[in-house]
């Protein structure tokens, strides 16, 4: 579904990515494991047009997505909950979902998909009206996969999803993300710092080391990996 090949990306003299290639199928949850600094965030960012590859391509379904507006690829089908979580916090939950939908014009499967999201969510039908700026850093944290998921994405982009939220939150939170890849279908492209959890529900992962690919396999292999567990999963 998702293919990426020989990626570059810079932030002026500085190389982020180098030759980054990776690829996501229907229905998988895909991890990228690495330090600060791997690029594993500015993968993501390249995906869904907020960077621009010097080189490379990013083809979702065959659609080359490289010189694409992000508004564009968001209706293509690319969800992405940015990591800082980035609600907009003087509008309400409910409008900050209807910014999920801005695009569509279905109003019916709009109220619908509203109703997936409370399902997933509870807490965020009990704030429904409240200003996502009073919200818990968790409940910002649902409110912003809840909006990614409101454009109906056939792959969701998630970054960093469980950072600074307490540990029953974690859990809760890839429980969901869990829920989201095997109830609605949704392929997963995920970007986590807590190695143990992401590799727990990933189908597969990536390993990036100062903008580069260093390793690829699948998700329980990268749990035996030696080296994998010295440096990130601090055994």
């Amino acid at each position: 579904m998702l293919t990426v090949r020989n990626l570059d990306v810079r932030y002026g003299p500085i190389q982020a990515l180098r030759d980054v290639s990776l690829e996501v199928q229907r229905g998988e949850i895909v991890t990228l494991i690495g330090s600060n600094g791997a690029g594993k965030s500015s993968t993501l960012r390249a995906i869904s047009g907020l960077v621009k590859p010097s080189t490379g391509e990013i083809l979702l379904d065959g659609v080359e997505l490289t010189k694409m507006e992000p508004h564009r690829i968001v209706r293509i089908g690319i969800g992405h909950a940015p990591e800082g979580r980035r609600v907009f916090p003087s509008l309400t939950v409910r409008e900050n979902l209807e910014l999920g939908a801005y695009w569509r014009r279905d109003m019916e499967g709009i109220k619908a998909d509203w109703e997936k999201v409370f399902a997933l969510f509870p807490r965020l039908k009990e704030r429904a009206n409240q200003a996502a700026g009073t919200l818990s850093g968790g409940e910002q944290q649902m409110l912003a996969i809840g909006r990614a998921l409101m454009g109906r994405p056939k792959l969701l982009l998630l970054d960093e999803p469980s950072l600074g939220l307490a540990p029953f939150l974690v859990k809760e939170i890839f429980r969901i993300i869990r829920e989201i890849n095997e109830e609605e279908g949704c392929a997963v492209l995920l970007v986590e710092q807590n190695a143990h959890q992401a590799l727990a529900i990933a189908h597969r992962g990536y390993v990036l080391e100062s903008g580069q690919v260093v390793l690829s396999a699948s998700a329980e292999s990268l749990i035996r990996n030696e080296d994998v567990k010295k440096a990130y999963l601090g055994e």
